[in-house]
Formats: C-alpha cells, structure tokens, sequence
C-alpha cells in the first residue's frame, strides 16, 4: 500500500473506533428484534440529494432534563477535521410539539434544556466528502462513515441505538454491516459499533460469495466498464481463504467489501470490524491490477490487528480530541507485513516481487534522514501530523507504515532465530489473538507485542525493540536476511529527477513540498503548494510516486496541476541524479537450512509447519 510516504499501492489510516463487548471477544454484533425504553433513535434523510444535504433527527429518550450531545471532532484519518464545520443549523422539539432550549456549548458540542421526558434534535448537514473516510450524498449513491454525521448524547453513548433512512430513491439498495432492513431499520448495541459501521446506497453491483464457512458481500459503486467482478471475487476469495487459515479464525459470520472506482485522484482505504471500505481511481486499476488485491489482503487483515488485537492506549476512545498511541507501527505497519503474506499465500504474490517490495521499502526507509532521529515508536505518536506538509518532508519524519512493516519482517526472522525455526510471525500473532483478542483484552502497546514475541520464541527479544523500535540505531539488515540466504547489496545508480518533490495527505492527491531551483520544472512554472492532479495524463492516485519512478533521464513529463482554484498545464524535460538503492539478493553459497527456512518464511509458516502449506 502506498503510505503518505511509502511505495505501495494503497494508503490506510486505522479508525479508532471501539467494538463493542461482543465484537471485542470476537462475535457478531447482537441482532435484537426490539429496541428498549433507552434507545436512542436517529433518522436520516436523504430528501436533497442535488445539494449533498443530509437531515438527521435524533429521539432522545427520557432522562435527565439537560442532555449533552457530541459531534466528534475526528474519525476513520489521524486528523482532526471537526465535522461540525458541516453543521448548518440544529434544532430541537418536545415529543409534544413545544420548543425546546438548544445552547452550543463549544464547536462541536451543543445542551439540549428540558429533556427529562425526552425530545427530538434535528439538524442539517453537508454530506459531499468523497472517499473511504468521508461521507458523500448526491443522485448517484450515498456513502456514510456515521461518525461524521451522527451526534451522540454524551451520557448515553452505551445506549442501543436504531438507525433508520427516509427520503431514499425507489431504486436504491442499502449495504452495510449493521443488522437490520430498510422497512424495520438498523440496530447497533450502542454508539461506537454504530459508527464502525460504513453504510452505501445506491444501485450498486452485488456478487456473494461462501468461503470456509464464512458468507461475503462484494459491493461496486462504479461503472461496469471500469472492472472485472469475477476478477475481484476470485481474489477476494483467495485472500479470506489464506488469513483465515494463516490466523486459525473467523470472528464473523458475515463480511462486507465495498468498493468504489472514481474518476478521480486520491483514493485509499478503511477497516471495519465487520468490513472495509475501499476507493481505487479507475485508471489506477486499469494501469495497476494488484493495487486492488494489496489493499483488500491489507484492510481485511485488520478484521484482527487493531480492531480486535487493540492496542490498550487507544481505549477508551475519546471523540473529542486526538488519541495517541505508540503502537502504530505494529497495528498498521505489520499489517503490511502480513498483507505480502497473505498475497504469496493466495498466489498473488511471488518470490521475486516479494523481495523486491521489502527492498523498496528498505530503500524509502534510508533515504529519509529522520530515520537516525525518530524512532517508530515516535512516528507513531505523531501521526497527528501528518496532514502538514512539513511534517512530512524526509528530514522531519519517518512512516510507521514503512518501518512498521520492515520490523515486521525483521521480528519474523528474529522468533525464527531464536525458535531455530520452530515459531514464527504466524505464532506471535495467534497468540495474540488468543490471550487479548478471545480474552476481550488489550494489548500493552510495543511492550504488549515484545511480551507476545517472547512467550512463542522462549527467548529474550529486548534489544530488539530497545534498538528498532524504541530506539533508532541503524539496522543490520544482512545480520538479519542472512538466515534465509539473503543479503541487501546497496548500489549507485542515476535515475530521473523531475525537480521537485511532492507529499501526499491521505486520499488527496500530491502537493508539491520542494521544487529544485534553476531546474527544468521550476523554469516551466511548477511551484510550491500546486496540487498534481495528473502526470503523462494518468491521474495521480496512491502510485503517483511509481508514476515518478517509471522516467527516465531525458523523457518528457506532461503534469496538470491546481493551485487554489486554477488549474495548470506544463510540461518539460526530465533531468538525472544519483541515488542509493537496495536490492535483496541470494548469497553466493546458500546450505539447505537456510533455503529450508525461506520456503516457509515466504508463506509465513514455522519450519514444523511448511508441510502441506499453501504454495
């Protein structure tokens, strides 16, 4: 997956949503068929959609004569991005018909006076944030993360809630996880599964499918012309198949895939307990194929770290301000390392794209200078900002994507060292499953994953996570590689340079952060802060850095950018520099044991294990 800063194919930003206690131990959301005296009650209507406006009403029940209620302030991205901006009015009634006292108390939090017998909030909100975390309403589909629409009453956010849509298209149908229809509502145990809880509708493309006892929807919001849906639900299949046997487990009956394929640049994706939501721009998946099955391997392996193996600093979760956490590089960036064990063990990844992968990553890890100052455990913390263009310039900032994942592959070498190729990555996270997830507990950040790591390996790992992950000592990448016969050989080469460098936040599309002075682009007018909305007429989704990577010194390169509202065309020739880079490579003698252990470290399996394993 491509990160912010990385070179794969998709970019994901877990949501801190909590699960509910029945989702924390690993089963399905309760399916009640009537809803009790305390429950809170939203409707949602869908009566403009021309205007992107969603009108919501909320029956409070009866309860203390003042109630609080809350807008989050952030979901699904490590931003804030106060989606009370959206708010137009907000208005409330007694059951009666009589007015009640509403009063905003702070940007995103309004006093409902005279409730004690309950009440009905309405308000009105502007729905046009297209994307896997935003929410969208027009004549085509609608597309809601809930927590970007949805107040809570702050002293009942463990109430049951019921969710129901007015105002909807004769012809549209509804996908989500949540339990219910159309014509008797959605129910959720409370608020937090609610949200965690993506909803589309529209006249979408459906295709099931049945896999090792599990039942799959596949949902497309996109033109027929822009994808395969056979194609998707074989690799869908084939990806569920290879972690549900890698991880032992099925926490669900039911999973949800919803896809869209915009016309547009960005795109990205986002887990869900019982989902994911995924945008790829059409000519992305035209021009790249396996960028589709990469973020779906990456957010269904979600389903386990992060939304049921949780770290405990991200609980209890808190809508109102950031949630810090150190352990992102083990919630997002392993999950990395397992989406390429997924892959190979689907069949949609092979040895030699594999290794190439870990060497990039290895490439984009020590060509950022601030790989010698923060420490994965840091970048971690300061996911917050990422959404500055500074922050993520190579000199400030390293990804806990991209070391996350590298210490992934490297801790999977470490318990196979210490093991004598006895355990595994597979192992550590089994364990997990078993003593946090079954257990309906909390993991304790990097120490939680170190003790993990020890108890499967019986070994002592501290330096390991002293040096790579609370540290920043340099990695001894062929100490590592070489128990599997490998070693990183570091070259020179001249590559293109295009004159300028570019950051991407989230599902927007690139911003140029430097442009080289005296250099062919500056001298075609491309300047700091141009948003690049194409390059050689592709549109710049998660691979615009590959988009990059394909010149060569001496091409032209043809790029539309925007800057504030006016869009640019320019054009000109591409210069050359030297960089470092990294290759994976076979020693030259290699004994058997150490191709023993690469055979089942390319299908994520312990040497005990590999009999019998996927291929």
């Amino acid at each position: 997956m491509i990160r912010i800063f990385g070179i794969k194919f998709v970019i994901c930003f877990c949501v801190f949503t909590a699960l509910c206690a029945a989702g924390a131990a690993g089963q399905e959301p309760k399916r009640t068929s009537e809803a009790q005296h305390n429950t809170v009650r939203y409707t949602i209507s869908l009566a403009q959609t021309t205007n992107h406006l969603v009108r919501i009403s909320i029956d409070l029940p009866a309860g203390a004569p003042e109630q609080d209620l809350q807008l989050p302030v952030w979901n699904a991205l490590y931003q804030v991005r106060d989606f009370a901006r959206y708010v137009n009015w907000v208005k409330t009634t007694h059951a009666a018909g009589d007015k009640l006292t509403v009063r905003k108390m702070n940007k995103n939090l309004w006093r409902v006076s005279g409730a004690e017998h309950g009440g009905q909030v309405n308000y009105e909100v502007f729905a046009n944030d297209p994307g896997p975390y935003g929410a969208e309403l027009n004549p085509q589909h609608a597309f809601f993360n809930l927590a970007e629409l949805l107040m809570y009453p702050v002293d009942s956010r463990s109430a049951s809630v019921q969710l129901s849509f007015s105002d909807v298209p004769s012809d549209w149908r509804i996908a989500t996880p949540l339990a219910g229809s159309f014509n008797q509502g959605f129910t959720a145990d409370n608020y937090d599964q609610m949200v965690d809880s993506p909803v589309e509708m529209g006249t979408f493309q459906e295709s099931d499918f049945d896999e090792g006892g599990g039942h799959y929807r596949v949902i497309v919001d996109a033109s027929p012309s822009d994808y395969d849906m056979t194609k998707i639900v074989w690799e869908d299949r084939s990806i569920v198949a290879a972690a549900t046997t890698w991880m032992n487990d099925r926490p669900f009956n039911t999973y949800v895939f919803l896809y869209h394929f915009p016309h547009l640049a960005g795109g990205g994706g986002m887990e869900h307990a019982y989902c994911t939501a995924i945008d790829l721009p059409a000519q992305v998946l035209k021009a790249n194929p396996q960028a589709l099955s990469a973020v779906t391997a990456h957010e269904f392996f979600h389903l386990w770290n992060v939304k049921r193996i949780r770290p405990q600093s991200l609980e209890p979760i808190d809508y109102t301000k950031e949630n810090y956490t150190t352990a992102l590089w083990f919630s997002e960036g392993v999950t990395s390392t397992v989406e390429d064990i997924i892959l190979s063990r689907a069949g949609l990844l092979d040895e030699t794209h594999y290794l190439n992968r870990i060497a990039g990553e290895i490439r984009e890890l020590e060509s950022r200078p601030a790989h010698l100052t923060q420490s994965a455990e840091e970048s971690s913390l300061d996911a917050w900002l990422e959404k500055y263009d500074y922050y993520r310039m190579p000199q400030r900032s390293i990804s806990y994507y991209n070391k996350g994942e590298l210490l992934g592959v490297l801790l999977d070498l470490a318990v196979r060292d210490a093991s004598n190729g006895s355990e595994s990555l597979r192992e550590v996270f089994q364990w997990m499953n078993q003593n946090y997830a079954k257990e309906g507990r909390y993991f304790a950040d990097s120490d939680g994953v170190e003790q993990a790591a020890e108890s499967v390996s019986h070994a002592d790992l501290e330096p390991f996570f002293e040096k790579y992950v609370r540290g920043t000592d340099e990695i001894p990448w062929n100490a590592y590689f070489k128990s599997v016969g490998l070693q990183v050989i570091r070259q020179t080469l001249l590559v293109a340079d295009a004159g300028f460098s570019a950051t991407r936040d989230f599902n927007k599309p690139p911003v140029v952060s430097v442009v080289a002075p005296d250099t062919e682009a500056a001298h075609a007018g491309l300047i700091v802060g141009d948003s690049i909305l194409e390059i050689n007429h592709r549109v710049t989704g998660p691979d615009f850095e590959q988009l990059l990577s394909d010149l060569h010194p001496g091409d032209t390169i043809y790029v539309r950018v925007r800057h504030d509202k006016t869009e640019r065309e320019l054009q000109w020739k591409v210069g050359s520099r030297e960089e470092i880079n990294y290759e994976l490579k076979d020693l030259e003698h290699i004994s058997p044991q150490q191709r023993t252990r690469r055979t089942a470290w390319l299908i994520g399996e312990s040497e005990t294990k590999t009999e019998g394993a996927h291929p």
